[in-house]
């Protein structure tokens, strides 16, 4: 089999390949042309997974060597509403790539909902938002699938918990110390509001423009649906990471 499918979670779409997973890293991070385009995740989807919703056979007619011999980069199947049509069970390894192509590699694990206190999620597909909320990783799905209540649901959700420090536990008066986010006052607000308030959740940034960073990934990134439940996708601990793979934490402190 000389190809592979690639779910790519920024921006969401299924590509056709015939790089490997190192390669396709470097090629959708850096592009041709060595021009940098930012952080990137995907995942790797079983080669032999179908769907009458993507028309995954039509695109590896197209996904044949170049005219020059080489490799197929890419041949997109989908750009839009892909997460859903895409089991869990069809998820294969995930990876986190810098901005100068290094692929950190990391396997599905069952997800749990971890520490008792606050939490602050940024959404990677289908919607962009981040938001806080009282509820843990696996509540926190279930709330977004439509498993609670009426609150408007999606049918798969990808998302990352991010770090909050003293401030899961103290919002008001917690020490900020390392957290990067713009605009910590609102931080703090939003996340008073959710534990003092019933409320689910609260919107923090609709866009997560300047938010998002590998560095403050707190457990790592979290894949689920209505129908399956939901797993994670551990990402290492920056002391490990800096001991065992100091060429991938080097590039994201850069």
């Amino acid at each position: 089999m000389n190809y592979h499918l690639y779910l790519t979670l920024t921006p969401e779409a299924l590509i056709a390949s015939m790089l490997s997973p190192e390669e396709f890293a470097a090629y959708y991070a850096i592009g041709e042309h060595s021009k940098p385009n930012g952080q990137v995740m995907f995942i790797e989807i079983d080669p032999l997974f179908r769907s009458e919703k993507l028309q995954i056979e039509k695109a590896l007619m197209r996904c044949v060597p170049n005219a020059d011999g080489t490799p197929k980069s890419s041949v997109y199947i989908a750009i839009y509403r892909v997460l859903e049509h895409i089991p869990i069970a069809a998820l294969g390894d995930f990876y986190f790539v810098t901005r100068d192509g290094r692929a950190l590699r990391t396997s599905k694990t069952q997800a749990e909902n971890g520490e008792i206190g606050l939490h602050l999620y940024y959404e990677l597909a289908p919607v962009r938002p981040t938001v806080v909320s009282p509820l843990g990783p696996v509540d926190f799905k279930d709330l977004l699938v439509g498993h609670r209540g009426d609150f408007p649901s999606v049918p798969a959700i990808a998302f990352a918990e991010m770090r909050l420090g003293e401030l899961a536990t103290n919002p008001q008066f917690g020490e900020v110390n390392d957290l990067p986010y713009d605009n910590i006052s609102h931080l703090r607000q939003c996340l008073t509001e959710v534990s003092t308030k019933i409320i689910s959740s609260k919107m923090f940034d609709l866009s997560g423009s300047g938010i998002f960073s590998y560095r403050v990934i707190k457990g790592g990134v979290y894949i689920g649906n209505a129908t399956e439940g939901i797993v994670l996708y551990p990402m290492p601990l920056m002391s490990e990471l800096r001991e065992k793979n100091y060429a991938w934490w080097r590039s994201i402190h850069v």
